[in-house]
């Protein structure tokens, strides 16, 4: 199902604030940035804007099963789930 414009600007209203916050948590970088690639789309190299962007259904789809529709996701949340994926990839790395 395509994504309405109002969804789309919904996400795009949401990308400042959630980048702010994890701007702000230098430790949560590579965690970050590892994320984005593993949850950018295959081939995202050869498709403008050539940047490792999730898929805005994939995204629309994470934030209405978080939040429910109509709904934006909080950079709380995001930083939260970041610091969970760096401490759960620590935890496997050590129980090795």
């Amino acid at each position: 199902m395509p994504i309405s414009t109002t969804e789309e600007t919904s996400i795009s209203s949401s990308i400042g604030p959630v980048f702010s916050a994890v701007l702000r948590h230098p430790s949560l970088w590579p965690t970050a940035i590892g994320a984005a690639f593993r949850l950018s789309p295959k081939g995202w190299w050869m498709h403008a804007p050539f940047l490792p962007i999730p898929d805005r259904a994939y995204l629309e789809f994470r934030i209405e099963t978080q939040y429910g529709s109509n709904a934006e996701p909080v950079a709380s949340d995001v930083v939260s789930y970041l610091r969970w994926c760096r401490d759960e990839a620590r935890r496997s790395a050590h129980s090795i």
